[in-house]
């Protein structure tokens, strides 16, 4: 009898490092970020904010001496974290984009040992990229644009991000009115007609967590190989259970019904491997049925050695019990089939 053919090793790695494509890096690139360590305390963006108004006001007349040197000491910081920290080529929500991702790893993707050593990206469905950081959706604020269009008439509509949406009636450890909860952006339409009521439209961007060995680890095994292409040491895989209906659903599930009350729209970005992983939901024609506008995005090469760029390649129409359906991604069982487990394990002892 022929031999069955053993399964090609194939594990999770990295796809996008500081936003360059990791297959495509030198090995003395691989080794330099391998080794980099950020440090320095970073500007929160309220001071980043500051710098910019100060930098704007020094235009148009000399500055106090106390902004002089509130200007000054939040400048020799900045000075600092640029030569400390990395850029995001992503982020679009703060005037200066450091990355704030510790390791720096956007996006992974799965490998395939190839004959005779080395390693290769596996081909077909599973070939996806999958995106670990919210940040990574913002590139060039394509998906904004897109729903600004599509949702408010608007292709450049303003964003508000963490908006305050729950309030809390008071307990053991907050104030009633302390706010609880908040959603991720809120897009608002500028050309609605002045004395018309305010169009917009909330955003929630959901990226996958991964589960295994932290990722510090496979950093410095990567410097340690002097930025050789291999296999991960460790074994890593996405985890759409914790991310999909443990971590996302109740907040669909808090937010969706208020915001239906008020007619208004949610608007969810995944990308398509996310959105691949979960069940079957049913959709509805028109967007005005729906209270959930799934945006699935692909990071596609354009060429070899490009960086990935960011693209919204399809829209679904959803409910929310209909979104709750997917997300769950399963069926109960029979009632007598659950009986059943229930007795062998009760005739298989503790």
């Amino acid at each position: 009898m022929a031999k069955k053919k053993s399964k090609e090793k194939e594990m999770f790695h990295i796809a996008e490092w500081y936003g360059m494509p990791f297959l495509d890096l030198s090995d003395g690139d691989r080794l330099r970020l391998g080794k980099f360590k950020a440090s320095g305390k970073m500007l929160d963006k309220k001071e980043m904010q500051r710098i910019v108004d100060l930098r704007e006001k020094v235009k148009a007349g000399p500055l106090t001496p106390t902004e002089q040197k509130r200007l000054a000491d939040l400048e020799a910081r900045l000075a600092s974290l640029q030569s400390t920290q990395m850029i995001c080529p992503f982020r679009t929500d703060a005037p200066f984009p450091f990355c704030n991702k510790k390791g720096g790893v956007c996006s992974m993707r799965l490998y395939q040992e190839k004959p005779g050593g080395g390693i290769q990206p596996v081909t077909g469905k599973r070939a996806y990229i999958r995106g670990m950081c919210p940040v990574r959706y913002q590139e060039d604020n394509t998906v904004v644009q897109h729903i600004g269009q599509d949702l408010l008439g608007d292709p450049n509509p303003f964003q508000v991000g963490e908006v305050g949406f729950l309030e809390s009636t008071g307990n053991l450890d907050s104030d009633p009115g302390q706010s609880v909860g908040n959603i991720d952006m809120v897009l608002a339409a500028t050309n609605t007609p002045q004395g018309h009521p305010m169009q917009w439209a909330a955003v929630e961007v959901q990226a996958v967590y991964f589960s295994g060995k932290e990722m510090g680890k496979e950093l410095t095994a990567i410097a340690n190989d002097g930025g050789r292409l291999s296999m991960p040491k460790e074994g890593r895989r996405p985890d759409y259970r914790s991310s999909g209906p443990k971590r996302f659903m109740p907040q669909l599930q808090i937010k969706v019904p208020t915001l239906r009350r008020w007619g208004k729209k949610m608007a969810v970005v995944v990308d398509i491997a996310f959105f691949e992983s979960m069940g079957k939901m049913r959709e509805v024609p028109d967007v005005s049925n729906c209270d959930i506008v799934w945006y699935i995005v692909d990071f596609v090469q354009p060429t070899p050695g490009a960086a990935f760029a960011l693209q919204v390649v399809d829209r679904r129409l959803t409910t929310l019990e209909h979104s709750i359906e997917g997300l769950t991604g399963g069926i109960p069982v029979a009632k007598g089939d659950f009986e059943a487990s229930i007795e062998d394990k009760m005739i298989a002892g503790p």
